[in-house]
Order: C-alpha cells, then structure tokens, then sequence
C-alpha cells in the first residue's frame, strides 16, 4: 500500500485510515459530520495527493486530447480547466477527468482518478500516434484541496496570487508558503468554494505547506476522504466507480454538457444517437420519504416492485439532515417528483425524485 507525504501527518492526528485506491488514506479524524460541517462553514483540508497527473506536451498535445476526450479542449487558453471524460469504443466512460490548459496548444496537464492511473495512461497512450511527450508525473505530485467559504481569504497571506477573485475552473502558478512552482486551482470537488494545490515534493515542500496551512489558526481542519463523499453527493457530483463507469455514458449520467459533437472521439456516433433518440436510462437524485439510508447498488423499485434502477450513491445528508442518493431509473421514471422505492433488505422505503444539486 502506497502513502503519501502526509501519512505520517494524518496518523499523528489520530485520523482513521484506510486504504483507497491502493493508499493508505484518512477516512475522517473527528467525524463525518463534524468534518463535513467544517467545510461548509469555514474551512478544511483534504489530502488528495493519491489523484494522478500527467503532462502533455509539444505541437501535438492539443490534438490528442482531442481525440481521446468528449470534450471540447480547443476552447481552453492559458489558465483554464475543463471537466471532461474519457469515452471507451462502446459508449461508457473510462474515466472523468480534469483538463488544464498551461500553454495553449503545447502543454496541458490531465489530472484523473487514483483508482484509473493505470488504465488511463494505457489508454492515452493507444492514440498518442503523433510522438506527444508524456509524463506520468503522479507519484512525484502533492495534491491538497483547501474547501470552504473561508478558504480563499484565510490562505490568502501564504501566497501573491489574488485566491481571493480566483474565478472557477481557472488556476495559476506561483510561490505559496515559500515553496515556487505552486498550481493552484479552483476546480473544487465540495460546492463549498475553495483552491487545490499541487506541487512536488522537493526539499521539504509537503511539511512546509502543511505546517504553513495549520499554523494560521483560524480553524481550519483536516478532513477525510469520508466527509469528501458526502460533500461531493450533497452537489450530485458523479463519483467513478459509482455513478459513471465504462458501462454508463455521459448522456446517461446528466453529463450531455461535457461531450461536444465539433469533433471526432471514440463513441461519438453511440452518444449523438442517444442525444437524438433519448436514453433508456437516467441518473437521477432522490431524497428518501420513508426513513432509512440508501447504499451503493441498491435496487429501485416501482410502487408494483418490478425493478427499475440501482442506487449508485446514497447517505444521510449532514447539511439537510435527510437522506438522499443518486441512482440510475429507467427514463420513464426520472420525472421529478415521482416516486420511487428502495428495496432495503425486505423492506421498499418510500424515495422522491428531486432536482440536483441537492443544496439550493
């Protein structure tokens, strides 16, 4: 099992860990609530150093993108990023990703899923035709998400960068607590506002950030890949693994946006059928009627209790204090409103069909 430079630091807080994609990794330290409440009030700090990075560059890396992505990369200039995804040949999704444009049409940098390193560089790589250079620089890269309302002010004496007015879905490069060559982004995964940092580990860089972050004293918290769960479903964000997978496609999960017909990519023509014709299945959110909890792979029912969906993300939301969930239906019943039921153990729990994200 892999750690990352933080381990150490998250074993003295007394977190509890577990492994996540073959890290060992902080599930919370406090609580899931009291953590997930923390980012929604003020501020907290995730280790997400076991995400993966890779570089690409030279005159060919925008046209690789191009053509492996749904997305449309063209419209990226310097300081911009994109969410995207990566379409396998039979209409799902091999991974979702972060696209960020450094140097238009010269050099970018992918940022995917911890469990998907592997499997996305191969898959890059079987279309990198025109001698792209590429780097997997993923076990070399830090990655720490500061979310929160109060993130960007409280950060804001650690580094020149204005954090402050960082719009969403830019990013910039410049020193931060000392340490240069520090990007910092606000592509957040929580809805709470907020920056992530990547930078290398070099000369003591992961200790002299992360002492930097808590020696500001104004609260903040480290937090676990646990209240990242719920914060991320409380915005219907899709989690892989859950929600989309190579066996869902974009316009099956709500992400219609993300895949763009200006150009050439593998499944285009099975997802410009599924955008005229419609789907037969839809990613919906739900909140539960009937007490109980809605959990990963759970069936979902019609009121007669013939099966027409699976549950794929469920819990108890700390903000609305209710459950809610995420779940594939059959598109008939994807209005919303309408009822459902989830099959829990002998039981069918009461659910209706609500609009995402789940806070307003």
């Amino acid at each position: 099992m892999k750690n990352t430079p933080f381990t150490e630091k998250h074993i003295a807080l007394g977190a509890k860990m577990a492994p996540f994609a073959g890290y060992n990794m902080p599930i919370s330290y406090t609580g899931i609530n009291d953590e997930h409440q923390a980012v929604r009030t003020n501020a907290g700090v995730f280790d997400v150093s076991h995400m993966g990075e890779f570089m690409l560059k030279g005159e060919n890396a925008l046209d690789l993108i191009q053509r492996v992505t749904s997305n449309d990369a063209s419209k990226l200039t310097a300081g911009k990023a994109q969410y995207s995804c990566l379409p396998n040949d039979d209409g799902g999704i091999v991974d979702d990703l972060l696209v960020y444009c450094i140097e238009p049409n010269n050099v970018y940098m992918l940022v995917v899923n911890a469990s998907n390193i592997e499997k996305d560089w191969n898959r890059i790589s079987q279309f990198n035709t025109k001698n792209v250079e590429m780097h997997n620089i993923s076990d070399k890269t830090c990655l720490l998400a500061i979310q929160g309302p109060n993130a960007t002010s409280m950060l804001q004496p650690l580094t020149e960068i204005d954090l402050v007015n960082l719009k969403y879905y830019t990013f910039a490069k410049g020193e931060f607590a000392g340490v240069p060559n520090v990007l910092i982004s606000a592509t957040g995964y929580t809805g709470a506002g907020g920056i992530e940092i990547y930078f290398e580990d070099a000369d003591g860089a992961a200790n002299k950030i992360w002492d930097a972050l808590f020696s500001l004293g104004k609260g903040l918290k480290p937090i676990g890949l646990g209240a990242r769960d719920t914060l991320r479903l409380e915005m219907g964000f899709c989690l892989y693994g859950n929600d989309i997978d190579d066996r869902t496609s974009p316009m099956e999960a709500g992400l219609g946006w993300i895949t763009k017909f200006t150009k050439d990519f593998p499944s285009r023509a099975i997802f410009e059928a599924q955008k005229a014709n419609g789907v037969a299945q839809k990613l919906v959110g739900f909140e539960m009627v009937d007490k109980g909890i809605p959990r990963h792979d759970y069936e979902i029912k019609d009121a007669a209790g013939n099966v027409i969906g699976r549950v794929t993300s469920g819990t108890q939301s700390p903000s609305l204090q209710k459950a809610i969930g995420l779940g594939y239906v059959k598109t008939s019943h994807a209005a919303l409103d309408g009822e459902i039921f989830i099959a829990v153990r002998d039981k069918l729990l009461k659910a209706k069909v609500v609009k995402v994200p789940f806070l307003g």
